[in-house]
């Protein structure tokens, strides 16, 4: 009989010992792999909102907040700044483009958004079926919501005021969806997009009688810098001398993947002290399988088995725990990223999703199996320089 077969036989003769310790690995493998892949989604899907644009104007408040709630759409903006003073930044001859965005009303939890049809060549966003708005009270509707919501192009849609669904609704300002946008894997996919005109439109007329004659305003300008040079003066320029803020994207992403990573840290240092304790556990368990098997061993020695023979046994078994611990804790990260990305789908359209691949998944596995196979190392060696007539004596 093989070294593997009999090791396979030892472990199957002690199943419960045998599923605690894969069980241990491959919860504290698993763990690290969930971390990898909702930290590597977040990152990428980050990078791909905020890659178009060099930054961010708007209301005066969190800089963050701003970033999210105009650029990612993930929160409430922190105000409106005037049509009249976004449009008179825009002729900096700093600045190459500049789109605004006004945002106060959603569909379905999608947000609407008013702007230009340059926001959507920001995203590289192309009509699938239809055509972009160009009249008030047309829209284009993501992807996303073309495939939840059930919108195709020439359908009706009533906003509701809020960013959140259950707001109240603007029964008597439609929109007529003229476009569906094709998938971009950006924020446009979650977005309902009309003209500056709608949205003025509907709050106006919501406002009552003598609301147009207040400024229009819209909720931010999504700048892009036409020389590098502009990225040293132009935020400062806007702080300093406007009632405007301006917030740079990659400087506040950044902080943000900060502020989440000191919890990741938290969660990766837990999965580390399981795998640790896996290890350990491990250990102890071969070498009381061994005290155990002390006598098998030396028969087989007498039977003509080899030192290197015993040494095979002992190793096989630990580096099967291990190898089976580490599968077993893939699938598990891979599962529990594809559960939680449907609970978090069902009321936000920002999610994870388990059917991907990680690069650094590979590492993460090659660095257990290696510390595993040392942790299979001091048994294996005993087993080897056991004595077998000292055994038998015994």
């Amino acid at each position: 009989m093989s070294p593997l077969r009999l090791a396979l036989a030892y472990l199957a003769a002690r199943p419960l010992a045998t599923a605690l310790h894969v069980l241990m690995l491959a919860i504290g493998v698993g763990t690290l792999v969930l971390l990898l892949l909702f930290t590597h989604q977040a990152e990428e899907r980050l990078a791909r909102d905020a890659r178009p644009v060099d930054l961010v104007v708007g209301a005066k408040g969190s800089p963050l907040q701003l970033i999210l709630s105009s650029l990612l759409q993930a929160d409430v903006p922190t105000g409106n700044i005037r049509h009249d003073a976004a449009l008179a930044l825009a002729s900096n001859p700093m600045i190459a483009q500049a789109v605004p965005v006004a945002m106060g009303d959603s569909y379905l939890g999608y947000r609407i958004v008013g702007t230009e049809p340059a926001y959507l060549g920001l995203y590289g966003a192309k009509v699938e079926r239809g055509r972009v708005f160009a009249a008030p009270m047309e829209a284009v509707v993501g992807a996303d919501v073309a495939r939840r919501a059930g919108i195709a192009d020439g359908a009706q849609l009533v906003g509701n005021h809020g960013l959140a669904a259950g707001g109240g609704a603007h029964g008597a300002h439609p929109y007529t969806v003229v476009g569906v946008l094709g998938r971009t894997g950006t924020v446009v996919d979650r977005l309902v997009v009309t003209s500056l005109e709608s949205v003025w439109e509907v709050h106006e007329d919501a406002a009552g009688a003598g609301a147009a004659a207040k400024p229009r305003e819209v909720t931010a300008l999504l700048v892009r810098y036409r020389t590098p040079l502009a990225a040293a003066t132009l935020p400062r320029q806007v702080n300093a001398t406007t009632m405007m803020q301006a917030a740079s994207p990659a400087a506040e992403l950044t902080r943000l993947m900060q502020l989440v990573g000191a919890g990741a840290d938290a969660v990766r240092v837990l999965a580390l002290v399981l795998m640790a304790s896996a290890a350990l556990s491990m250990l102890a368990g071969l070498s009381a399988a061994l005290q155990e098997r002390r006598h098998d061993l030396a028969l087989l020695r007498m039977l003509g088995a080899r030192p290197a023979t015993l040494f095979a046994l002992t190793a096989c078994e630990g580096v099967t725990l291990v190898v089976t611990g580490v599968i077993l804790g893939v699938a598990l990260g891979h599962g529990a990223a594809e559960a939680l990305g449907r609970w978090i789908a069902r009321s936000n359209a920002w999610s994870v999703t388990g059917f991907t691949w990680v690069p650094q998944e590979a590492f993460l596995a090659l660095a257990v199996l290696a510390a595993g196979a040392a942790t299979c190392l001091l048994p294996a060696i005993q087993a080897y320089r056991r004595d077998p007539a000292l055994l038998l004596k015994r």
